[in-house]
């Protein structure tokens, strides 16, 4: 349209500067006709860049165009920057840029509790198959495509799941799932989704308490758990020790003879009797014929 009012222009111009020549010849219009004829031509200089400018267009960094001559979808995209064009063809310009949508729902739990999930979607549009979602959907796709699919499929992997394990690591476990099931559903159709990041998981007030409840009675089970077997541990180490003590006692007990106490008498008697100290020794008057020292002190 654009294109077809420039050209026209540019005729008019270009008629009203030859007009103006023409009155030139006469010398009363002189003056006029040289000033007519010169807005003329700058109009129609103007009209002449408008409708070559029609030729190009830019297309912004992060996007793609797609272009539409009535009705008629080019399957090959225009990239970011400056490109020729068909000056009839209208240029549907796209997002291809990574996006976030955001999601408030109410989803049903294994239990049949309804829990408050807030989850995002981080997508972008597939650059080459820009001409096909916009052909097929429209530029739109994310209300008709990325959106219903998205509600669905986390409302089916949350029945799955019980409501505690929202509340536990196992959300993100939940939300790979998410992410795989949307991936299968919205790939084929020209929509990558990069993430499904869970934000936010609001459960009845009651419910919650009820979960925290029983995750400290787990965690203390697990700790009475650990302390049972730290005191079988220490139990049985203290076992070890005892067996190692009596077996020490019994090995010597066994390698004590009564002839090893009747030297050892006799050495320990000789030691006495060297010794600088006053002593009465008693021949024959101890145990087995050992002598009996008295300390005279």
């Amino acid at each position: 349209m654009i294109l077809v009012l420039s050209v026209i222009v540019f005729a008019v111009a270009l008629l009203a500067a030859r007009a103006a020549r023409g009155a030139a010849r006469e010398e009363r219009y002189e003056a006029v006709s040289k000033g007519a004829g010169a807005a003329a031509t700058l109009v129609a200089g103007l009209a002449a860049l408008l409708a070559l400018s029609q030729f190009f267009t830019v297309i912004p960094a992060g996007h793609v165009g797609v272009v539409d001559f009535f009705g008629s979808v080019s399957s090959t995209s225009l990239k970011a920057g400056i490109n020729m064009r068909n000056p009839l063809a209208r240029i549907v310009k796209m997002s291809v840029k990574t996006q976030e949508l955001k999601e408030v729902m109410d989803v049903p739990s294994k239990e049949g509790l309804t829990v408050q999930l807030e989850v995002s979607a981080i997508y972008h549009l597939d650059p080459e198959r820009a001409p096909e979602i916009y052909k097929t959907v429209g530029p739109n796709y994310v209300e008709v495509i990325l959106e219903p699919q998205f509600r669905s499929v986390a409302r089916g992997v949350t029945a799955g799941f019980e409501a505690k394990a929202l509340y536990t690591s196992e959300r993100e476990m939940l939300a790979e799932i998410i992410l795989k099931d949307i991936q299968r559903q919205v790939g084929t159709r020209g929509v990558t989704v990069e993430a499904t990041p869970l934000r936010r998981v609001g459960l009845p007030p009651g419910l919650t308490q009820a979960i925290e409840e029983k995750l400290r009675a787990e965690q203390e089970s697990q700790r009475m758990q650990f302390v049972l077997l730290k005191e079988k541990q220490e139990a049985e180490r203290k076992r070890i020790e005892a067996q190692g003590i009596a077996d020490f006692q019994e090995i010597v007990t066994k390698g004590i003879s009564e002839p090893l106490l009747r030297w050892k008498g006799i050495e320990a008697t000789e030691k006495i009797a060297q010794s600088p100290n006053a002593k009465v020794i008693v021949i024959g008057a101890g145990k087995d014929g050992l002598p009996l020292i008295l300390d005279t002190k």
